[in-house]
């Protein structure tokens, strides 16, 4: 159960991940994207694993420690939990830089790849995004201030 439990994580999101890559101009993506319930699939996942796991979760989580958390990690139930809940995260990452990209008027084969890389190292995808978000900014910003608008 708990195999499948990891499998389906990720394919659970992949149709929200798919509307924002390939249809990011849709009004059903903006509706979706928008909400934060787009979380819920993994997130009913994660509380299937862990609802068996509460006191170890909590001991494990309440007093981090290296060596605690590493043996969370190596039970099957601990790794497809804290993949649930990355998968969760990442999603919720790439609505808002979905959103986001929309409100800057940055190009969909920008914004594609960037969620594209955000789905398979979300760290890095999102630190670029930023960067790119930050740098439009500005450049809004300063536009504002000159024109007065």
């Amino acid at each position: 159960m708990t195999g499948f439990l990891f499998q389906i994580t990720f394919w659970l999101t992949v149709p929200f991940w798919g509307l924002m890559i390939f249809a990011p101009t849709s009004p059903l993506t903006t509706r979706i994207t928008s909400s934060p319930l787009i979380a819920v699939p993994p997130l009913i996942v994660y509380t299937i694993l862990v609802a068996a796991h509460l006191p170890e979760l909590w001991a494990t989580m309440s007093s981090p420690d290296l060596g605690t958390l590493r043996e969370f990690l190596g039970t099957p139930w601990g790794a497809s939990a804290i993949w649930a809940q990355v998968i969760a995260w990442d999603l919720l990452i790439g609505a808002w830089m979905h959103r986001e990209g929309r409100r800057l008027g940055l190009h969909p084969l920008l914004m594609g790849p960037l969620l594209a890389f955000t789905i398979i190292l979300s760290p890095f995808g999102f630190g670029l995004f930023l960067a790119i978000r930050a740098f439009c900014d500005r450049a809004d910003r300063a536009t504002t201030v000159v024109t007065g608008q």
